[in-house]
């Protein structure tokens, strides 16, 4: 039987992206994105719960998405799960799980802090997708393209 890893998230990055290179020259970018959602409380009051995700984007699409993911910005995210593990110098073993991101999409409308802005611009619809896939693939659930930085409305 196939397996199925795909993970869609929405909600806020939690820090600016940050943009590294491995040794071997390839672009990597990482960031952290909130998504809230509410719960009853055993009182009955209804509170907000926060879970925290990893997220890593890869080559290009990385050096494309990284200056545009900024603290706060709304997102949506699709990928797939991947957990790594590491041996610290004390021999302690650490895990990470990260979501492997191959669409971006900010949202969010002109004018709103929350994304589509940046620079005094924004997009027609205040959306801009992003795509590791080819451009045949399509950004968003393969129903938009994915924006290439040349093809922004500002600089």
């Amino acid at each position: 039987m196939a397996g199925l890893n795909k993970v869609m998230l929405i909600g806020n990055a939690g820090k600016d992206a940050e943009l590294r290179y491995t040794a071997n020259g390839t672009a990597q970018a990482q960031f952290s994105l909130a998504v809230n959602s509410n719960r009853r409380s055993q009182s009955g009051e209804w509170e907000e719960q926060t879970e925290w995700f990893n997220i890593v984007l890869w080559r290009e699409q990385a050096e494309r998405v990284s200056q545009y993911i900024t603290k706060g910005k709304q997102l949506y995210v699709e990928g797939r799960l991947q957990t790594r593990s590491w041996d610290d110098d004390q021999g302690q073993r650490h895990y990470r799980t990260e979501v492997i991101a191959n669409t971006i999409q900010l949202l969010g409308s002109r004018g709103d802090n929350q994304g589509g802005g940046g620079g005094g611009g924004g997009w027609e619809d205040g959306s801009a997708s992003f795509s590791g896939q080819s451009r045949r693939g399509g950004g968003f659930g393969g129903q938009r393209e994915p924006v290439e930085p040349d093809d922004l409305p500002f600089e």
